[in-house]
């Protein structure tokens, strides 16, 4: 079975060690499905909160070792499983749906501090998540991994700016906007320019450096689980320097990985122990 990575996160994939792609597989499914309901489809707000208020109540059923309602049966009835079976964290999986609970209602962000607080709830709660499949649970551990998945997802935003701005968000944070010169109407109306793209490249390198900053996660994690933390760590990095060789003009398209990645991301992750090694020596 073969799942695709979904907004830059890990997921089943051949890398990931067997017998836990059903789990991860299940994880995904129910992330992906909360996310669908909060951004899809023409709904009104307040039905999309209603839904997915039903979605939590089945979460709670489960988690309690009870039988969900039938209309999300293909989530949970996986996800029941995989909660018996290796005893996942409840409170990660509630902490997502708060996160696509508050995308309903909210579209702007003051500073980088909010826009922080969303990430750990949309994102590091994925590593945790998975870090607790592979046993591993020291704090260090736990800090990098949300790093990781921090960047990753702040990544995904400056990717997704022209997307987001259609419909109205910003994950931009208003402070920024404001120092850079620029109006969120500005960036709503999609008027690409030097003050623009400064904005832009300067969330990029925000994010460039909290995946330095997790990135020796991949040395705690071992086997193929450890390879597949290896590339989504220079997955996102891939994206950020795509980011740069447009000139940060995300406003106006979006930069995407494709085939052609493979072998010079297969070459970092490789790499990776070295100048991991290096990176700590300069700093030490």
């Amino acid at each position: 079975m073969s799942v695709e990575h979904y907004e830059n996160f890990p997921v089943a994939s051949w890398l990931c060690p067997a017998p836990l792609r059903g789990t991860v597989a299940a994880i995904y499914w129910f992330a992906r499905t909360a996310d669908d309901i909060a951004d899809e489809g023409n709904a009104p707000a307040a039905q999309r909160l209603a839904d997915l208020s039903a979605y939590r109540a089945d979460l709670a059923t489960v988690a309690a070792g009870n039988t969900p309602s039938p209309r999300w049966q293909t989530v949970f009835g996986p996800l029941s499983e995989a909660m018996a079976r290796h005893h996942l964290p409840v409170a990660l999986l509630a902490d997502l749906l708060s996160a696509f609970e508050q995308d309903v209602v909210k579209t702007r962000y003051a500073d980088r501090a909010e826009v922080l607080n969303y990430c750990s709830r949309s994102a590091n709660p994925v590593g945790r998540l998975l870090l607790h499949l592979y046993g591993v649970s020291d704090a260090e551990s736990l800090a990098q991994s949300d790093a990781i998945c921090t960047a990753l997802q702040l990544i995904n935003f400056w990717q997704d700016v022209g997307i987001d701005t259609a419909r109205g968000r910003l994950y931009l944070p208003l402070a920024d906007i404001a120092s850079h010169g620029l109006s969120v109407e500005s960036l709503l109306a999609r008027q690409d320019s030097p003050a623009t793209r400064g904005l832009i490249a300067e969330m990029t390198a925000w994010a460039r450096t909290l995946m330095l900053q997790g990135a020796p996660l991949v040395h705690r994690v071992a086997g193929r689980a450890g390879w597949e933390l290896r590339l989504v760590v220079q997955g996102g990095l891939r994206i950020a320097d795509k980011i740069e060789h447009m000139d940060y003009a995300t406003l106006q398209q979006r930069p995407r990985i494709g085939k052609a990645d493979a072998p010079l991301l297969l070459w970092r992750a490789a790499r990776m122990r070295a100048t991991t090694t290096t990176l700590t020596r300069k700093t030490a």
